[in-house]
């Protein structure tokens, strides 16, 4: 995969693990430490969640193709595709579209492929052909054909409108619980419906995000409904998050802030905003990047069923490796 990267002029990077903030989403809990200063006083920095913050301040800084095989942490995650430090691969675009990076992932997969002899990717009974070129398939399109929803119509001024979303989901049969919010509903019919359907055959590129879910990617010329961003499934196993990169200032700090309210309302924390950050992404250009869990690409290309298996050391969990 180096080499795909090497041939296609990205340079790899290595960034830094401590940071200022951990990344700001709701639901993504990190592992915090002191660094002492010499005057002996506590400054407090956490293991980074992505390094998607430090690879922003490359580009902004002039680089325009980089990549990072990054080891990532994340805490209260355990499981068959999940462990609280794992590869995430990065690599950004600097003035080039997002679906450009659709066209890297059909590549990358079948280097991955390549590399293992493997002519078919399963998991649980699912198979996908690493050398087919990935179905893409709006996130409206898959609700539309799975769950019989029609998502945009629960979307207005870039808002979700909670109780349209509820009506829809109860109507399809998913069970809401009233505290539920418009983002808990879109991700429990996602999960229970549309999930299981992705990645099978073939990967699976499901893309134009809702825009309350947009993170850090930009709304999509012209529409106050979907971002520029897509997943990349296989085997019905989520490998990668994309965006068509968001560099307005305000509305990265206005969504930090809120999903930092949510964070503190749900599990009564929040982290810091990184204000480097922030200023970085003033000076950045057009930009488009992926985050990809390196490690569930290798479990595909290698047969693996559980994470821990193509791990050289897996952290403890409970007095078990």
């Amino acid at each position: 995969m180096r080499a795909w990267f090497d041939k296609s002029g990205f340079t790899e990077v290595e960034t830094a693990a401590l940071q200022v903030s951990p990344g700001n989403e709701t639901h993504l809990h990190a592992f915090g430490t002191d660094l002492i200063g010499p005057d002996g006083e506590p400054h407090r920095l956490y293991l980074r969640t992505s390094p998607e913050f430090a690879c922003k301040k490359l580009l902004a800084a002039g680089e325009t193709r980089i990549f990072d095989f990054a080891r990532v942490f994340r805490n209260r995650e355990r499981g068959a595709l999940h462990h609280p430090e794992f590869t995430m691969l990065e690599w950004y675009r600097a003035n080039e579209p997002y679906e450009t990076l659709m066209d890297d992932c059909a590549a990358l997969i079948a280097v991955a492929a390549r590399a293992t002899g493997t002519k078919e990717f399963s998991f649980r009974g699912k198979t996908a052909d690493p050398f087919t070129p990935p179905e893409r398939v709006t996130v409206a399109a898959a609700f539309e054909r799975h769950a019989n929803i029609d998502l945009l119509a629960t979307v207005e001024g870039g808002q979700g409108n909670r109780n349209a979303l509820a009506v829809a989901a109860v109507a399809a049969g998913i069970r809401i619980a009233d505290d539920d919010t418009w983002g808990d509903i879109f991700s429990r019919v996602l999960a229970e419906r549309v999930d299981p359907h992705l990645g099978v055959g073939r990967a699976t590129i499901l893309y134009e995000y809702p825009l309350p879910l947009a993170a850090l990617a930009r709304a999509k010329s012209g529409s106050d409904k979907v971002a520029e961003r897509f997943e990349l499934y296989a085997c019905g196993i989520e490998l990668g998050n994309a965006f068509g990169e968001l560099t307005d200032v305000a509305e990265q700090r206005a969504r930090f802030a809120q999903a930092m309210d949510e964070k503190e309302r749900i599990h009564g924390e929040r982290y810091p905003i990184d204000e480097d950050f922030l200023a970085a992404l003033a000076d950045m250009p057009q930009a488009s990047g992926i985050a990809l869990g390196f490690d569930r690409l290798v479990m595909l290309a290698s047969g693996a069923q559980r994470i821990e298996q193509v791990i050289w050391t897996p952290v403890a969990n409970g007095g078990e490796a």
